[in-house]
């Protein structure tokens, strides 16, 4: 089948990111001495086709972002639970930079990386405070068509 192609960021793109990050992580957090977030909300939209992670501060401001895409997989491979867990690695490691220990999941939408993300946060060792779905469930539809008269 072949190897499986992972982009390799350069150097400097990793410093240049994780600039960003800790500027936005120190910006926003005027509470904590240390100038570090302690609690962060992780978002996971899993579709059929792709799965997104992102992370946010406790107000919600977007600190770091990631998908299945944008880390290297290719076609019906982004919707598999290891490219879930691959991104869930990548968002991972952004929080273990940025000193983020406790976080809240909201699990969005239906597809095969839901599960799989969860556990790669939990066996990073972060304190997971909540899981909550958010995926919206139809409860009535449209209305129905008339009946057919020949």
């Amino acid at each position: 089948m072949g190897k499986k192609k992972i982009i390799q960021k350069s150097e400097e793109e990793l410093i240049k990111e994780r600039e960003d990050v800790e500027a936005a992580m120190k910006k926003e957090n005027k509470v904590a001495p240390s100038g570090k977030i302690r609690e962060g909300r992780i978002y996971i939209s899993s579709s059929y086709n792709n799965t997104i992670i992102t992370l946010t501060d406790a107000q919600g401001n977007v600190l770091t972002w990631s998908s299945a895409g944008s880390i290297g997989f290719k076609g019906s491979k982004k919707a598999t639970p290891f490219a879930a867990s691959k991104v869930a690695e990548a968002i991972a490691q952004t929080m273990q930079k940025g000193g983020i220990e406790k976080i809240a999941v909201f699990v969005r939408g239906i597809g095969g990386g839901r599960e799989s993300a969860i556990r790669s946060f939990a066996a990073k060792g972060f304190e997971i405070s909540s899981i909550t779905d958010l995926t919206p469930v139809p409860h009535d539809g449209p209305r129905q068509p008339k009946v057919r008269r020949v």
